[in-house]
């Protein structure tokens, strides 16, 4: 195994998918650990398009994905393992699925629930959608 991906919302769960990574890491010497946080493209739509352009909400949606981003490369650099990231934009699931594909991944390494109160009613609807979409194996974390 040389590559693993880990998609990152700043949840706990995603948080213990991350030090589970990072163990596998720490074990076999020469794994890389790809973390994405992954995101809708946001919806604008009513009054406040008056308000806030579509470039102002990528804007925001660009600050908001990086302040989560630098949460888990905090946990990546203390841990010294060696590691990529990036923002990916579209259906979650897919996004997550094709950049294992893309970058040639292993495995994906992922919590079973997000950040939101929808997602945590029953395991993530984003991990099993992921489960069944990859071409790689999944690995869920709690």
């Amino acid at each position: 195994m040389r590559k693993v991906l880990v998609p990152f919302d700043g949840s706990k769960s995603a948080t213990h998918a991350l030090q589970y990574a990072i163990k596998l890491a720490k074990q076999r010497g020469n794994l890389s650990i790809h973390v994405v946080h992954a995101h809708e493209e946001p919806l604008i739509y009513g009054e406040i398009e008056v308000y806030v352009s579509n470039e102002k909400m990528a804007e925001l949606q660009r600050k908001h994905s990086n302040g989560l981003l630098a949460a888990a490369e905090k946990l990546l650099r203390k841990a010294a393992v060696t590691y990529t990231k990036e923002i990916t934009v579209g259906h979650i699931a897919d996004a997550i699925a094709q950049r294992a594909d893309e970058l040639h991944c292993d495995c994906i390494v992922m919590g079973t629930r997000g950040m939101t109160a929808i997602v945590n009613l029953v395991m993530g609807s984003v991990a099993t959608k992921v489960v069944h979409l990859a071409n790689v194996p999944v690995t869920l974390v709690k």
